[in-house]
């Protein structure tokens, strides 16, 4: 029997397993350590291309929209290890993180 090459569509494609989280991608781009308030904080810049989104800052709790070059940023010391504090990062705008984490 010959081999078909079509696309099996959403069923097929609803079975598979969703792909876990991967640290190791997330923090290697242009991630840098920064201390504020005595705590160690990765920063990483997100560009206007790369924001696709939209996001709530938690610092002025305003929308960081679309289009919107910003800043994701998670703790770097945390005791439940990488993987909780990569999961519970925050996108703020850039000039809120200067501000409010001086």
């Amino acid at each position: 029997m010959a081999r078909s090459n079509r696309s099996r569509g959403r069923a097929a494609r609803a079975r598979e397993p969703h792909p876990e989280l991967d640290i190791e991608r997330m923090t290697a781009s242009w991630r840098r350590i920064e201390v504020r308030g005595g705590r160690e904080w990765n920063v990483q810049p997100v560009s206007e291309l790369q924001a696709v989104k939209p996001y709530l800052c938690p610092g002025c709790g305003l929308e960081v929209a679309p289009g919107v070059a910003h800043l994701v940023v998670w703790r770097a010391d945390g005791v439940l290890g990488d993987a909780a504090d990569l999961a519970a990062r925050r996108h703020w705008h850039i000039h809120c993180w200067r501000i409010v984490t001086q």
